[in-house]
This record gives C-alpha cells, sequence and structure tokens, in this order.
C-alpha cells in the first residue's frame, strides 16, 4: 500500500485581480496551461493539476514531485523556465516557504503538514458603513440594512423593500399601495461615485434633461469616497495621484488635459520652466521623461466646476438603494432608504435605464490582522493604508519607531513616500516591508516586459497603453471569457507608475540601511511588550525549510493589500445576481456585454448597465480608472443608448459636439 501523499498549500496573488488564491493539493502538482498529453497517475499516486492560464506559461509547464532527496520540482522543458526563489531552474529541491515563479505567476510552497496558528492567508474585508459610507472595521459581513418601520404604518414593524420585491416583476401599482413616494425618470445612476458622475455628464451633454436623471447615493460630491480614500492612503491636495492622465472625468473631450491647465496655470505665474516641464512630460513619456500624473486638489475642483455646470445637486438625491427589480411595464424599480438626522424613510424610484456604478464595496484586510485586532480590540498599531491612520505618522514623527507595511504596488509605494518624508523630520524611523514572495522580473505579453526593480514592478501607466485605447483593447473586446482571463493575466494587475523620484526614495533607503524587504508567509500576529515597557506588534513568519521562525517586531502595521469588487461583498448587487441568477466571471465580478449592458436584465422599455471594478474580467482592463470608467459610459450612451433612441438622447456630430465644447469652455450648461 502507498503511504498517503503530501500535501502542500500553494498561495498566490492572481496577477491580473490581485485576488488571493491558496488550493491545498496532494503530490503530485502538475503545473500548466493544459494537461492533454499528462497521465492520471504517477508512481501509483493521482496526479493534482493546478491551471495557470497565461501564454507565458507551457502546456505542461512543471512538476512537483517526491523522489528519493525529498520534495523536488522539475521543469518541463517549458518555453520560459520555471524560477525557484528567483534562480532559474531545470531541477530543484522544494523546501517550505520557497516560491516558484511560473510566467506571471508567483507561488509560495507551504508544507500542509505545518499549517500556520491563524486563519487561512487569503484577505478578509473591511466594509463601508451602510449610513456613513466610512470604513467600519466592526462590520464583520455585508448586510443589509434591518427591516424598519415605514412611515405609512406609525408604530408598524413592516419590512422594507415590501413582499413586492420577492416577484420577479414588481406590479408598480402594488408600490404606490404602500403609500411611500415613488417618483418616475429614464435615467438613474446608482452609486452617486465618479462612476455615476461620467455617465450623468455624458448624458447632459447628449441632450438628457435634468429633471429625467436621478443620481443616488451616500454623498452629494461624487468623488467624496475616493478622496477620502486618497487622503487617507496619504495623497493630500497638493499631491500628484498615482494614477495617470489619460482622460479628465470632468471633460469628456479630453483637451486641455491636466497637464495643459496645470502648465497655463504656471505660465501666467511666470514660472516658464515648470510650465513647459509639464508638456516635456505628456510629450516624451514614458521613453524620455517620467510620468505626468495630476494633483488630486486639481481633479476635485475640476469635478465640482462641471458638476455645478450640469445641475449634479439637482439631480443628485441622497439614498441608501436597497433592492433593484424589474417591473411588470418593462422598466427598473428601486427601493432606497433616506436617513436625516432624526429618522429614516423610505421611497421608490421608477427608472427607464439603470447604471450601476457602486464602486468598491470593502478594504481588503489581510486575517492575520483580522484575527489581531479581534484578539487584542488594538486598532491603532495595526491599520489599513485605507483607513484614517495620521496618528502613525504623528507619533514617527515625534518618537520615530518602526513600521511594517504588508503588500506592495501604489499604495504601498506611497506609504513609502509617507515614511520617507516622516524621516525628514525624525530620523528614528525604520520601514520593514514584508512581502509574500520575491518579484525577481515582471510580467511579459510578447516582446514587452515590465520592469522589476527591488521587487516592485513599474509600468509607465498602471496597464500597457494599449489596454486604454489601443490594439490591446480590441484584442479585449472580441477575446472569448477564458481567453480574456489569459489576457489579463499576461498583461498583469495595476502596478506603480515608473517615477525617478518614487524609485530613488526606495533605493535611497535601502543603501542607508533604514528601509528593509523580507519575504514570508505569515504564521500570526501578537501583541508584546518591549524592553522599554511599550507594547509593540510581532509578527512570526515561516523561515524556509523546517528550520523554524522568524520573529519580526514593529511599532505599527499598515496593511496595503488593495480594495474589494466582489459581488457578493456588496448586498445590492448580490441581492441583484442572486434573485436574477445573473452570471460571474471566476473572479466573483459581474458579466457585461462589450457596451458594459447586462444583458439578462433587459426590459421591453430599458436596459441596465454596469461600470467599475465590478466588470473586471469583461471588455476592458483599466475598468476602475477614469478613463476606464469614461470608456464604459461611451460605450452605454453613445453606442447603445443613443442607437437603440433611447428618451431624450440626441447623438452629436462634429458641429454639435464642437458646440457642446465651447459651453464646457465657457461654463455653460448643456
Amino acid at each position: 500500500m502507498n503511504p498517503a501523499p503530501m500535501r502542500l498549500r500553494l498561495s498566490w496573488d492572481d496577477p491580473g485581480t490581485g485576488e488571493r488564491k491558496e488550493p491545498t493539493l496532494a503530490v503530485p502538482i502538475a503545473l500548466g496551461r493544459e494537461f492533454n498529453q499528462m497521465p492520471g497517475e504517477m508512481n501509483g499516486h493521482r496526479v493534482s493539476r493546478l491551471t495557470l492560464n497565461s501564454l507565458e506559461v507551457s502546456r505542461f509547464h512543471a512538476l512537483i514531485d517526491m523522489d528519493a532527496g525529498g520534495l523536488v520540482v522539475i521543469d518541463q522543458n517549458s518555453s520560459n523556465g520555471t524560477l525557484i526563489n528567483g534562480q532559474r531552474q531545470t531541477r530543484s529541491v522544494l523546501g517550505n516557504g520557497d516560491s516558484l515563479q511560473i510566467g506571471p505567476y508567483y507561488i509560495s510552497v507551504t508544507f500542509a503538514a505545518n499549517p500556520p496558528a491563524s486563519p487561512p492567508s487569503g484577505n478578509s474585508q473591511i466594509f463601508f458603513h451602510p449610513d456613513t459610507d466610512l470604513p467600519d472595521p466592526r462590520i464583520s459581513h455585508p448586510a443589509p440594512l434591518p427591516p424598519l418601520a415605514s412611515p405609512a404604518q406609525p408604530g408598524g414593524t413592516a419590512a422594507f423593500p415590501p413582499p413586492a420585491f420577492q416577484a420577479q416583476q414588481v406590479v408598480v401599482q402594488d408600490l404606490h399601495a404602500t403609500g411611500l413616494r415613488v417618483d418616475e425618470v429614464d435615467y438613474a445612476a446608482v452609486g452617486g461615485g465618479l462612476g455615476s458622475f461620467v455617465w450623468v455628464d455624458l448624458l447632459r451633454i447628449y441632450g438628457v434633461k435634468s429633471s429625467q436623471i436621478a443620481a443616488l447615493g451616500m454623498e452629494p460630491q461624487p468623488y467624496a469616497r475616493y478622496k477620502r480614500l486618497c487622503m487617507n492612503s496619504q495623497i493630500p491636495l497638493h499631491e500628484r495621484l498615482r494614477s495617470n492622465s489619460d482622460s479628465c472625468p470632468d471633460n469628456i473631450w479630453g483637451w486641455p488635459s491636466y497637464a495643459l491647465r496645470e502648465a497655463g496655470h504656471d505660465l501666467l505665474k511666470g514660472s516658464l520652466g515648470t510650465a513647459f516641464g509639464y508638456l516635456w512630460q505628456v510629450f516624451a513619456e514614458p521613453a524620455f521623461a517620467q510620468t505626468y500624473t495630476p494633483r488630486a486638489g486639481n481633479v476635485f475642483d475640476a469635478i465640482d466646476r462641471e458638476a455645478k455646470r450640469i445641475g449634479w445637486e439637482q439631480m443628485f438625491r441622497y439614498a441608501s438603494v436597497r433592492s433593484i427589480r424589474k417591473t411588470e411595464d418593462g422598466r427598473y424599480a428601486i427601493a432606497y432608504s433616506r436617513t436625516s438626522a432624526n429618522q429614516r424613510d423610505h421611497a421608490f424610484l421608477i427608472a427607464r435605464n439603470v447604471q450601476l456604478a457602486t464602486g468598491y464595496a470593502a478594504i481588503q484586510f489581510l486575517p492575520d490582522l483580522q484575527a489581531y485586532r479581534e484578539k487584542t480590540n488594538d486598532f491603532k498599531s495595526v491599520v489599513n493604508a485605507y483607513e484614517e491612520h495620521n496618528h502613525v505618522y504623528e507619533h514617527l514623527e515625534k518618537f520615530g519607531g518602526t513600521v511594517m507595511i504588508r503588500g506592495r504596488g501604489i499604495v504601498a509605494s506611497r506609504i513609502v513616500q509617507r515614511i520617507y518624508e516622516a524621516r525628514a523630520k525624525n530620523p528614528n524611523i525604520s520601514l520593514l516591508h514584508l512581502m509574500r514572495s520575491p518579484k525577481p522580473q515582471g510580467n511579459k505579453f510578447g516582446r514587452s516586459q515590465r520592469a522589476v526593480e527591488n521587487h516592485y514592478e513599474f509600468q509607465p501607466f498602471n496597464w500597457p497603453k494599449a489596454t486604454w485605447g489601443g490594439e490591446l483593447r480590441i484584442m479585449l473586446e472580441k477575446a472569448a471569457p477564458e481567453q480574456r482571463k489569459r489576457l489579463l493575466a499576461d498583461w498583469g494587475g495595476t502596478t506603480t507608475a515608473d517615477r525617478q523620484d518614487w524609485r530613488r526614495m526606495v533605493e535611497e533607503g535601502i543603501r542607508q540601511g533604514w528601509y528593509q524587504i523580507t519575504f514570508g508567509e505569515v504564521e500570526r500576529v501578537e501583541r508584546n511588550p518591549h524592553s522599554s515597557g511599550i507594547e509593540r506588534t510581532v509578527t512570526y513568519i515561516q523561515e524556509k525549510g523546517l528550520k523554524g521562525q522568524i520573529r519580526l517586531e514593529a511599532d505599527f502595521i499598515i496593511d496595503a493589500t488593495g480594495l474589494d469588487a466582489k459581488v457578493k461583498a456588496n448586498p445590492l448587487l448580490n441581492d441583484l445576481v442572486t434573485h436574477y441568477k445573473l452570471p460571474l466571471h471566476e473572479n466573483g465580478r459581474i458579466a457585461v456585454a462589450n457596451n458594459f449592458e447586462l444583458v439578462e436584465m433587459r426590459s421591453p422599455q430599458g436596459r441596465m448597465y454596469a461600470a467599475g471594478a465590478m466588470t473586471l474580467g469583461g471588455p476592458y482592463a483599466a475598468v476602475d480608472s477614469f478613463l476606464g470608467l469614461q470608456y464604459a459610459a461611451l460605450c452605454a450612451v453613445v453606442d447603445s443608448l443613443a442607437a437603440a433612441r433611447a428618451p431624450g438622447i440626441h447623438r452629436l456630430n462634429f458641429l454639435s459636439s464642437f458646440g457642446q465644447w465651447l459651453k464646457w469652455v465657457a461654463n455653460q450648461a448643456p
């Protein structure tokens, strides 16, 4: 009888979506894109198969197996090779904690016989409070608001939405019978953020009257949540966003761009050098100049101007949207709650056409850090980069200390810059950057490859340039769902822009010794008293092989692993998807057509669209960028609604578009 096979936990972040994957598989394990020619058993054991969907991965790329020397990984004459701990190998002994690179996949290997003491690694979430829209770490799971009494029934306990919303098609008369307010419009934007704003902006430019548009959201400024997340992640108004400048949410024509406006402002002040520097950046990037990105304050000021121009205040409705259903007359019924200082009441909105742009449902939070918070109730030492945590930098600037960053990418690079700035006030600050695995080389696609330096992956823009509006965008639109998954894995997710000042800070920190990068899978995080009497966090990671643990102390831990856009994390979207059995991608995002329509939700009189991070895996890559939101709006309004002659929309030609642009320049209503 053969002994029970060894089991391994293989952990990686999906290169296309950033989602954490952690299957536990029995040895032998075959890794590859396809396994048509491979036997089902080897040495008397069934072969586990791990499919890695990328053109950089060979059909049968590598095999993890046991031999007389222990656990080994064997490259199967793959086209691009197998890297073990950053070194290309054809055959190598594999130890606990080692890392493999196969194409764009960076996989950590953990012996399942020695599981970590904390909950499985994978990401938990910090959800936004349903009333305040602020990150609330004490909300453990997404849930609809509890049933509340209806104003039409004083002292009653009627649940909202009413029982009529259990039907596939709601009878509009039944909504009027509740005694609650019922309004009707042609267009409803659900979310009220930047995605809603660019859709509404385009509708107004295309001739729709503000009286026929409703934007439902939690905050009157369409950029409110985005601004708050920027500020929390240490991007103040004067600092430059860590995103590109290919589009302007306030200007669908894109001219003048942010760089041109900033240059014009500096020219008026007599700063010729800086003005022409911005223009040179845009003209020469990325080959001869570093990437231009706009200042946060300039972006928000420009959106304020456009919001006032199109009458956003008249269209916006404070609303916590609870549910959306089709109606029997071919429209959509939206049930929402309206909260004031003293009471909460409810209302309905009937719309012909609906756009969903609810943004990110939650902030990703590492489960070992979640476990630490639950055990210690310490919300000061362990924070997420997207939570308000200025107290960390205030403490460091006054007393010094050690900070640990978890995760890497755009947000982590900004935290590094903030620590660098704090050291100008107090040099007794050190930074420990804990990454799950090394990153010896960047994603490749064809002849192109992203640069890697100090385990940061760089890209002149967050995605390859051609995904925004070039040949790669067209390739993704034409691809089948499985091909799209493969392309997104090869292109990789968002990265830090290739800016010399950001790279210099990292190099300087490593050279001077105050910045250290280390790798490992976390077993647990605890709180231990320091010799000075001050309690510090202690992170235990498994040393490679079976030698033991590494103990890392820090005054603060900052989680920079990102945001969560999965449908199940959003009660509204989850309710809609469950009720109408809408298809989802493997990454948990909603499936849309090339014009961003939810085809299964089409009604005789109207259509439903989606935009933003919830659509990743569909026809567009950079879905949560400014340009991605505008592109989704263009596809929905121009290619779909205007083509269907939706009410109030008038197609623009060259002259009418130029006329609308002149109104934009003069700050006149569309």
